[in-house]
């Protein structure tokens, strides 16, 4: 089982955009020698505490300072674009990183209806899989006939993967063949329909022959249980002021959640991101195991919303020697 790293290239409160992309780049490169398959980013937009907004720009600034590991989109979000447009973009950096690219694409706009407006484009989500089928079109074998064709783009296959956090995505991923990644990190009330719904109804593809499923997850690892929920408390902060209205940079962490944020926010929050490993490597270990025996999936991906990046790189690094473990017992 493969495993990846997801990254919003978190502003931290006292820092700034400059220094997150720069964080970003290190933690890329570690996890490139920590054994990750895959560095993905995601498109945000008027979020002040999130830096891959011109996700596509980051995309090629972090391949360029990587060797091997795959850098993509986890990820775009195509109601934002025209299809050709990204197929250009993700076509260039295809061309310029060979077989490293990977091209995530989810449904939800990456903002409110001011973004969208500012974006120039519409909020029609019924395009959404007409817009694939254009993109997987433009990235296929050079059609000398076609009347619009990507260059750089075609010829390259680009992989897509399809991204959701409902029935939605399943089924347009299990139509289409195409491998399915699941927001369970932040949405996983649907998670194990969709799972059920995505390999029951999958349709061997050119792309891809038999399921390939992707399961999101946080992990907040550290030397102690105490340690890594204190590092989930920024996290925690975060996701309750974009729930009330009023998203900012990444929170410090606190010593009691409750008291930053009250009781019944704290349980809105908890449920919604209840698929976390937190605590030491022990019992990430534990946590760890048991989404993998409940889910199966084929690669997991790990993200995390700490404040301090040495920390933040330390709780990869511990995900790492747990996942590495854990394969070798398997194998075992």
């Amino acid at each position: 089982m493969r495993y990846s790293v997801l990254d919003l290239a978190p502003v931290p409160e006292g820092s700034d955009a400059g220094r997150a992309i720069a964080n970003t780049v290190d933690l890329a490169r570690r996890a490139e020698d920590l054994g990750y398959a895959r560095y993905w980013l995601a498109e945000h937009h008027n979020m002040p505490g999130i830096a891959s907004a011109a996700t596509a720009v980051l995309i090629g600034h972090v391949a360029d300072a990587t060797r091997t590991i795959r850098v993509g989109a986890g990820g775009i979000m195509l109601p934002n674009h025209a299809p050709l447009a990204i197929a250009e973009q993700f076509g260039t950096l295809a061309t310029i990183h060979p077989d490293r690219i990977d091209l995530g694409l989810g449904r939800a706009p990456g903002g409110d209806m001011a973004v969208a407006r500012a974006l120039r484009r519409g909020m029609d989500q019924d395009r959404f899989p007409d817009d694939v089928v254009e993109l997987m079109t433009y990235f296929g074998d050079p059609d000398p006939r076609a009347a619009v064709r990507a260059h750089p783009g075609e010829g390259t296959h680009v992989p897509i993967w399809i991204l959701g956090s409902s029935l939605y995505g399943a089924q347009l991923a299990a139509h289409l063949g195409l491998p399915y990644a699941f927001a369970s990190h932040f949405a996983p009330d649907a998670l194990d329909q969709a799972v059920a719904v995505y390999r029951e109804r999958f349709q061997p593809s050119a792309r891809l022959d038999r399921p390939r499923f992707m399961l999101a997850a946080n992990v907040f690892a550290a030397d102690t249980d105490a340690e890594g929920a204190r590092l989930r408390t920024s996290m925690q902060q975060a996701f309750a002021r974009l729930r009330t209205g009023q998203p900012g940079k990444l929170p410090a962490p606190v010593d009691d959640i409750e008291a930053a944020i009250g009781a019944d926010m704290t349980r809105v929050v908890n449920h919604a991101l209840r698929v976390s490993a937190v605590g030491s490597k022990g019992s990430v270990r534990a946590q760890l195991r048991t989404m993998i025996e409940r889910y199966a999936p084929d690669e997991l991906i790990l993200t995390g919303q700490i404040h301090d990046h040495d920390a933040r790189v330390k709780s990869f690094a511990l995900a790492a020697e747990v996942l590495a473990d854990l394969d070798r017992s398997k194998a075992a």
